[in-house]
């Protein structure tokens, strides 16, 4: 049965997933929105029989141990039959500096070697082609195959039998063997040398990224797993951030709540940017921003507001279709390709951008600054949060068939007026901060008056309403209310009666456009912890944090959502979000440096 006790490798270009066994079950090219090439995932079959995969199978197979080489992407596993025979494969999606750039091929190694006894394997690759409909055609040269799809074609070099792959004959190994699957190129050097080199050089570059960090004393090895991870969640060539490597995983089981996650969200900006700033992970950083803000300001006042999502080339077109040959995770389809997400109106975007972009004008780090010129071109979003900020839309949950006046959308509204306002102050624009601290007050009379419900003793989820839901755990690290004010700690304890299931936070419990929802969103607990902290109930927050990251998998990696009571994973996966909650909560936490020895 497929689950989410997955491992993620890649470098930027293209990102796997691999299960426990070591078995490739999730893959896109050339990129991350692409084909996936490997979606065993979403194939029901059993493992010797499903499409898009690449397993490397050991006879007599007993156990499986697995881990990531510390502080890098590169994975091992251990393969261990019941004589004793032992292989163990090391996993690895190449990145590291080249000829003065970072070289990032769209390639995997896999390098398998003999560890004891006489273990015997079978190699079933067998990469799949428009969205699992069509097996790509295979042909033979003198040490490669080749895997023609309807898309893109893929070339495996290696030193072992040829044969023995293509008839996935098992064979006995007593050595070490390597396989290189990427692009449609030869390889100048002989498969094992260039394996090594890659390996190696990309071990080097990982553990050099991550020294450069600026981590929490406690809990550091789970915030450099959730660092590296972001980072492979990152489209270096345009600087989008996904939500997530995958699409359609369900947030619970047969929910019809089957997303595609394979773009970047504007709303995730001000979290992720939060997130690297913390981690001093400013390349990673730079590249986000210039890619939210382009995103971002492309309409300026006249053309149509910035959308919620958009691909990771910056295209704006996301229509959803149906592949209709995979039938989905556990059988649970339908598999979605795009996302109609991007047709909806959620006003909090403008904050969302707005938030981002303030670093740009604060951060003496960056390599470029925001000047006036930038300033003026974030105003449009300014005033367009202004106009709207008491209109309906479909909020941060993207309700399909619901719109309401949201006060999340509200105060990020209120979030980018008030941004704008210390941005005028720090370039020293004449009129512009009280302009904008005047609509920011404006925007926050509104909140208070028509989104706080006295009945309850609790802002709420919508102006005049009586509905709770998770985001107004953010109000705090917001800035919109101080962490000790009396509204924001009835708040919190309001969302704890109702949203809380055991140790986890539902984002929202009302029924929607698909039934109630049935498991808790990961990144809310992490708002909860922070809330709880900023409320001045600190060591309440560091158990509950000790516990919610005793319920990542063994890897140390989060999807979207989580069953409070059976602590399995749920929805996309790996998931940008949870993974910024985890550095976000432990950073905040965390005894100081100067305080830990």
């Amino acid at each position: 049965m497929r689950t989410l006790d997955l491992a993620l490798i890649g470098n930027g270009r293209i990102g796997l997933l691999l299960d426990a066994a070591g078995r490739i079950v999730w893959g896109c090219f050339p990129r991350f929105d692409g084909d996936p090439m490997f979606c065993a995932l979403l194939d029901d079959a059993p493992d010797d029989v499903a499409r898009g995969q690449f397993a490397i199978e050991l006879a007599d197979f007993a156990f499986a141990e697995q881990a990531y080489v510390p502080n890098t992407a590169v994975l091992t596993t251990t393969l261990t039959d019941r004589h004793g025979g032992r292989v163990e494969i090391v996993d690895c999606v190449p990145r590291f500096r080249q000829f003065g750039r970072l070289f990032q091929p769209i390639s995997l190694v896999r390098r398998v070697r003999r560890v004891s006894g006489s273990p015997r394997l079978t190699v079933r690759l067998r990469p799949a082609s428009a969205y699992g409909a069509e097996r790509p055609a295979t042909t033979t040269g003198s040490s490669h195959l080749r895997f023609v799809g309807a898309a893109h074609t893929l070339r495996l070099t290696t030193d072992a039998s040829l044969t023995a792959i293509v008839d996935e004959r098992p064979f006995f190994i007593d050595d070490t063997l390597t396989f290189l699957l990427g692009p449609d190129e030869s390889v100048p050097a002989s498969p094992a040398e260039t394996a090594r080199h890659f390996v190696d050089e990309t071990i080097a570059y990982w553990r050099d990224w991550v020294r450069r960090l600026a981590i929490p004393f406690e809990w550091q090895s789970a915030v450099i797993r959730a660092a590296i991870t972001l980072q492979l969640n990152q489209f270096d060539d345009t600087g989008a951030i996904v939500a997530a490597l995958t699409t359609s995983i369900p947030e619970a089981p047969a929910s019809g709540r089957n997303w595609d996650y394979r773009y970047c969200w504007l709303r995730d900006a001000y979290f992720v940017v939060d997130a690297l700033n913390r981690l001093n992970a400013t390349d990673t950083m730079e590249g986000y921003l210039r890619y939210v803000v382009d995103a971002a300001l492309g309409a300026g006042d006249d053309g149509p507001p910035p959308q919620p999502v958009y691909r990771i080339n910056g295209e704006a077109a996301l229509a959803e279709t149906v592949a209709e040959a995979l039938p989905g995770y556990r059988g649970m389809g339908p598999v979605r390709i795009g996302n109609d997400a991007y047709r909806q109106v959620q006003h909090d975007v403008y904050g969302s951008a707005v938030l981002a972009a303030t670093h740009v004008f604060f951060d003496e780090r960056l390599d470029k600054h925001g000047d006036v010129a930038l300033f003026h071109r974030l105003e449009a979003l300014g005033r367009r949060a202004i106009a709207v900020h008491d209109r309906p839309d479909a909020g941060l949950w993207e309700l399909r068939g619901t719109t309401r006046v949201h006060t999340f959308s509200a105060v990020m509204c209120w979030a980018a007026c008030d941004r704008l306002a210390r941005i005028a102050n720090r370039l020293g624009v004449p009129g512009r901060t009280a302009a904008w601290r005047e609509e920011a007050h404006r925007i926050a009379r509104f909140v208070h008056e028509r989104c706080w419900n006295d009945a309850r003793g609790s802002y709420v989820a919508t102006a005049d309403g009586r509905e709770l839901d998770a985001s107004l755990l953010l109000l705090a690290d917001l800035g919109f209310v101080a962490g000790d004010d009396v509204r924001f700690a009835s708040t919190v304890q309001a969302i704890e009666r109702e949203l809380r299931r055991g140790d986890f936070m539902f984002r929202y419990v009302e029924q929607d456009d698909f039934g109630r929802p049935e498991n808790a969103f990961v990144v809310c607990t992490f708002w909860h912890v922070n809330a709880l902290a900023r409320a001045g109930r600190r060591e309440e927050a560091r158990m509950l944090f000790e516990r919610l990251l005793a319920a990542r998998n063994r890897l140390g990696l989060y999807a979207e959502h989580i069953d409070p009571a059976s602590g399995e994973q749920w929805g996309n996966f790996v998931q940008t979000y949870s993974m910024v909650g985890l550095i976000s909560s432990a950073i905040r936490l965390s005894v100081p440096w100067a305080e830990a020895f």
